[in-house]
């Protein structure tokens, strides 16, 4: 879902809110959310998850068109880890698939092939 299909979709849920004033509410969201990772805050939302930013040092990397070393500078990288309600739910809906009957195998059933009409 890209973020205008979910303005979208809260447009269409809550009709007595104006699109423009969906779309300052999803904006403002998201940038509290960037503004607080970038002052290396946690932002927790419970039940949907934690994003928080976590530190990874400096280290020697390759160049993969020549080979050659290079320095990667240290960075704060944003990290999500999903609650335990987001977890459950996701995993609820992706239920497995149900497997396909073993009867018997291919070479003991009759073949059908090229018994076509009239045949």
């Amino acid at each position: 879902m890209t973020k205008s299909e979910l303005i979208a979709q809260l447009t269409q849920e809550n009709p007595h809110l104006r699109q423009p004033d969906i779309e300052a509410i999803v904006a403002t969201i998201f940038d509290e959310i960037i503004a607080a990772l970038a002052r290396g805050d946690r932002v927790e939302l419970r039940g949907f998850g934690a994003f928080s930013a976590k530190q990874r040092d400096a280290r020697t990397g390759r160049n993969p068109r020549t080979g050659a070393a290079v320095t990667v500078d240290g960075k704060a990288v944003p990290y999500f880890k999903p609650g335990k309600e987001l977890r459950e739910r996701v995993n609820a809906s992706a239920a497995p698939a149900a497997k396909p009957a073993a009867d018997k195998p291919a070479a003991d059933k009759p073949a059908t092939r090229g018994a076509g009409k009239g045949s």
